[in-house]
């Protein structure tokens, strides 16, 4: 009898065994979503939050995830409020198998988290904002703000204006003014306008606009009187459409503003109506949804009752849902060179971190993942992790977005002596040794 039960329960023992292999199957890619869906700066923040999250739940629904693995959007309300981005984080760093990647769409939240992703060994993607000495791979190991820093962004914007006015040359004497958030995004681009000032002769005036920037009729009542001859804007949220507004009602040629590429969506000129035909963005990917990638998003998510927020749908496309959508798409191919590096498709941050730094994304790649033309190819190594540094001009003409330029390439005898002085500073004050990347 005692044979008869070992054999019994032996038996039971291999019958079980595929029940733990598939119970560790469960396993599942965890991405914090930093969203902010209320207060003044949601009217942005919504359509950004829809296109990272579809993105990743189009993979689950139509891949099956990642080289067969799911993915579990954890969503975190920051509010755009650094304190709760800080507690956002802290939340969610150890939820499902714990967090990849962080994406905190705020300057000031990506300050907070830098010193914290190096001691909790999570990398922070900062897509085009945050710290822009962050550039600097061998100093900010967990750090990646590509596809351009807002240094970056500022030096291709003046390159526009320059090839405007008929050459760089054509600059001096010019004004060109900064209209800015009053933090520590809308203060990034300064240094960078400060040093191109003295480069090419033009004269630089910064006009801060305070949280949450509803309050401006004294900045745009200057500039009507000082009459520059360009506007740049580092705006966001509600600052927009009112910057927009006010430059309208002082009768501010659209043609000669440009906003930073976060001040460049639907939601920023719609509500200034035909005043804001010809304004002006910065730009690193097209606007609409006429790529195979939206067309396999309304398929698998909102036609299949699958989308995790319905009622956007005819939202899919905007300039700020494609950000987000591009920012999963790196994400994702981040993850995919993580599990090819180290051989497991059980990632932990640290591994992920491996996977941005070797992310090389192509044309060939971007067609293959039904992209191609939505933006530019990347690729990002231990010394760089802004990568390609370009931008375009995009142009509302009353109905839609267009770029209307190529895409630039920033002035790095100005900016890299920069980015070697901030991230050196930062380096000496945290005890930071750089890696030698060779």
């Amino acid at each position: 009898m005692k044979l008869r039960n070992w054999i019994v329960a032996a038996a039971a023992a291999v019958v079980a065994m595929p029940l733990a292999v598939s119970s560790a199957s469960a396993y599942e890619l965890t991405v914090p979503s930093m969203d902010y869906r209320t207060g003044p700066y949601a009217p942005n923040g919504i359509p950004f939050a829809n296109g990272w999250t579809d993105y990743w739940t189009m993979l689950n629904e139509r891949d099956g995830g990642i080289n067969g693995v799911k993915i579990k959007v954890v969503p975190c309300e920051t509010a755009y409020n650094t304190k709760q981005g800080v507690e956002c984080y802290e939340k969610t760093k150890k939820a499902g198998s714990g967090a990849l990647v962080y994406q905190p769409l705020s300057t000031g939240i990506t300050y907070q988290l830098i010193p914290k992703a190096s001691v909790d060994n999570i990398p922070i993607h900062s897509m085009g904002y945050g710290r822009t000495s962050a550039a600097n791979g061998k100093i900010f190991k967990w750090v990646f703000n590509f596809p351009a820093t807002y240094w970056s962004q500022a030096s291709a914007l003046v390159k526009y204006i320059g090839e405007k006015e008929g050459g760089m040359d054509k600059l001096k004497g010019k004004k060109i003014f900064l209209v800015y958030h009053n933090s520590a995004y809308g203060k990034e681009p300064i240094r960078t306008l400060q040093e191109l000032a003295k480069k090419h002769g033009f004269t630089y005036q910064g006009l801060a606009v305070d949280h949450p920037g509803q309050e401006q009729k004294a900045t745009w009542l200057k500039i009507r009187r000082d009459k520059p001859d360009w506007i740049l804007m580092w705006g966001w949220g509600v600052m927009n459409q009112v910057a927009i507004k006010e430059a309208a009602s002082i009768r501010f040629p659209m043609d000669r503003f440009i906003g930073v590429w976060w001040s460049g969506s639907e939601n920023d000129v719609k509500p200034a109506g035909a005043a804001a035909k010809g304004y002006l963005s910065g730009a690193f990917h097209q606007p609409g949804s006429n790529f195979p990638v939206h067309k396999d998003i309304i398929k698998y998510l909102y036609d299949a009752g699958k989308a995790p927020h319905p009622d956007f749908k005819d939202r899919v496309g905007e300039v700020l849902y494609n950000r987000g959508l591009v920012a999963a798409m790196w994400g994702s191919e981040a993850a995919r060179k993580a599990m090819e590096i180290h051989k497991t498709k059980e990632l932990t941050g640290a591994m992920m971190r491996d996977g941005y730094e070797a992310l090389d994304v192509d044309e060939a790649r971007l067609k293959e993942l039904g992209a191609e033309g939505l933006t530019i190819p990347v690729k990002i190594t231990c010394e760089n992790h802004e990568g390609p540094r370009k931008v375009a001009v995009q142009q509302w003409d009353g109905k839609q977005w267009k770029i209307v330029s190529d895409f630039y390439d920033p002035d790095m005898d100005v900016i890299q002596p920069l980015i070697d002085e901030d991230s050196q500073k930062f380096a000496k004050e945290n005890n930071i040794t750089p890696r030698d990347c060779k």
